[in-house]
């Protein structure tokens, strides 16, 4: 009798061991799954980051090389070179907001992420100033270019044929100047909007279970610039994309809390379907 006592307190000890180490596994493959979930939100933090970054010193990149070019074109003469200047100022202009507002949206997202790195900081104080340089720089291209401008109409205006050729030939550059300015802003631009069934219905956005199909209300729509805006938060736990966009464009994740966002890799493929985006949340 006292062994059979004593066979059953050795299996009951056996087995509470037993669950001991299954709910001890257990907790560490949570523990693990969790660390998992950390690291994989920092390294897309940090990826989301470095892109903007490097779209950023593209920028500045493309800046130096039209500033150049407007050195170029000062060391000539006639209205071709005048024409040349204006557009790459045009475009330093256009590149230098592009650049502001990227630096805007890396600021967000150190802000936003779990990184604390005082060297990223530092990084993008440097950026922020470089940005102010540049536009002092142009500030004082501006004044030069106007002084230049000035003498040249003073000469102009004791050959009047000339004079009358080369303000047409300015409104002309001007024209197709602006009409460039509108393609380029409109071949950037793109729409999305997210809400829930009920909200999409009543904005007549999602019909029948279809969706953009007539009358719905554009005004709900938040505009965006593809070149800049590559990361939308859903702030919801449940996302589902209504529109087509080709998946290989785009990776539908999870943040740090459990909320879905939008990271659009490849922006020319992901809009090349639709300029319109709708999101399902709950």
């Amino acid at each position: 009798m006292k062994k059979i006592v004593f066979f059953a307190a050795c299996a009951i000890a056996v087995t509470g061991c037993k669950q001991d180490n299954q709910q001890m596994q257990l907790a560490l493959a949570q523990q693990r799954d969790s660390l998992n979930q950390i690291i994989t939100q920092k390294d897309n933090e940090l990826n989301d980051m470095m892109s903007t970054f490097n779209d950023i010193e593209e920028g500045f990149r493309e800046i130096n090389e039209a500033q150049e070019r407007v050195a170029i074109a000062k060391q000539g003469e006639g209205t071709s070179s005048k024409a040349r200047i204006k557009e790459n100022m045009q475009f330093i202009k256009q590149t230098m907001q592009q650049n502001k507002e990227l630096i805007s949206k890396l600021k967000q997202q150190l802000r936003e992420s779990s990184f604390n790195s005082d060297a990223l900081k530092r990084t993008i104080e440097n950026m922020t100033t470089l940005l102010e340089e540049k536009e002092q720089q142009l500030a004082s291209l501006r004044a030069e270019l106007d002084a230049r401008d000035i003498h040249i109409m003073e000469l102009d205006e004791s050959v009047a044929n000339l004079n009358t050729n080369v303000e047409n030939l300015t409104t002309e550059s001007k024209q197709k100047t602006e009409v460039i300015n509108a393609q380029d802003k409109a071949l950037h631009t793109a729409w999305f909007v997210y809400g829930t069934k009920k909200e999409l219905k009543e904005q007549n956005i999602l019909t029948k279970g279809e969706v953009l199909q007539q009358n719905f209300n554009k005004d709900y729509f938040t505009k965006i610039d593809i070149r800049v805006d590559k990361e939308i938060k859903f702030y919801s736990k449940s996302a589902d994309i209504l529109t087509n966009h080709p998946s290989a464009a785009y990776e539908l994740q999870r943040d740090a809390n459990k909320q879905y966002v939008l990271r659009i890799t490849d922006p020319d493929l992901f809009w090349s379907t639709s300029k319109y985006l709708v999101v399902q949340v709950k």
